[in-house]
């Protein structure tokens, strides 16, 4: 296999330039999200902006199944660590609560305010706070920097405590960034402000697993070809260190496509999620 080599580093991590129309997002996943929590909100099946620490931006939306919930979905967005908040994301929840499944979606503070390893402390902070609030084995989540995430949280160096770390399921990342060295040659680390240090200790594949981790890396034919790496990647360091892992490349989706199956009950993706 040959690969091609990167001059342009903005340009192998930039989306939206290099998608047809590819302006339409995020603005496009406003309204349905909006709907989406009006109507759960009048049923009494949603819970927003529940505080899970002392930041502005230390909330979680919370989303109940009809009936008792069997378990809890975690959804961690995206924005490469920098923009966007839960608001946009809140009509993905509407497959795992068709199959009984609680769906809670936090924000976090975001860089440059933040670093990458605060917000991963955030992050282990909200998984936290909704597993007290619901029972039962925890599936976690996320798109882009949110696949990162979550993948974060079964590493090693998890925040999570050890026993929350048994309560985690599976985890399926998706679009997710696991290697944060090449990134620090875009320009967008002007508001990261990663080095050396802090990229090692934040990217999931120079950490081993968490024992009895189960990752589902996935991610869009159609996407950068840095993030078909990046998922790859990943399940191939993890599945030598003893993880249980799968990597699924969905066809005919992009970066902004690939996350739509989690608002289908019958999606592959969802259906990997709560399997």
């Amino acid at each position: 296999m040959i690969f091609r080599h990167i001059e342009d580093w903005d340009d192998a991590y930039a989306n939206g330039p290099n998608i047809a129309s590819g302006d339409r997002w995020p603005n496009a996943w406003v309204e349905p999200a909006a709907n989406f929590r009006r109507d759960l909100e009048q049923a009494g099946r949603a819970k927003l902006d529940i505080a899970y620490g002392s930041g502005e931006r230390n909330r979680l939306d919370l989303f109940m199944p009809e009936g008792e919930p069997v378990s809890l979905v975690v959804f961690v967005h995206g924005g490469y660590w920098r923009a966007l908040d839960k608001s946009y994301w809140s009509h993905l929840a509407a497959g795992p609560l068709a199959h009984g499944f609680a769906v809670a979606m936090p924000s976090y503070t975001l860089c440059p305010t933040n670093s990458i390893a605060g917000i991963t402390r955030e992050i282990g902070a909200a998984i936290s706070h909704a597993a007290e609030l619901v029972s039962g084995p925890i599936r976690l989540t996320g798109h882009s920097a949110g696949g990162h995430l979550v993948a974060r949280m079964v590493s090693a160096s998890s925040p999570l405590s050890p026993a929350l770390q048994q309560r985690i399921a599976h985890t399926v990342p998706i679009s997710g960034l696991h290697d944060l060295r090449p990134l620090m040659r875009t320009q967008m680390n002007e508001a990261w402000r990663l080095d050396e240090a802090e990229a090692a200790s934040e990217s999931p594949v120079l950490l081993a697993p968490m024992e009895g981790a189960r990752v589902t890396c996935w991610v869009g034919g159609n996407e950068r070809a840095e993030f078909l790496r990046q998922s790859e990647l990943l399940a191939n360091i993890w599945v030598g260190l003893g993880a249980r892992m799968a990597y699924v490349c969905e066809p005919d989706r992009h970066h902004f496509t690939v996350i739509d199956g989690l608002a289908d009950p019958h999606h592959p993706l969802t259906e990997a999620l709560i399997g």
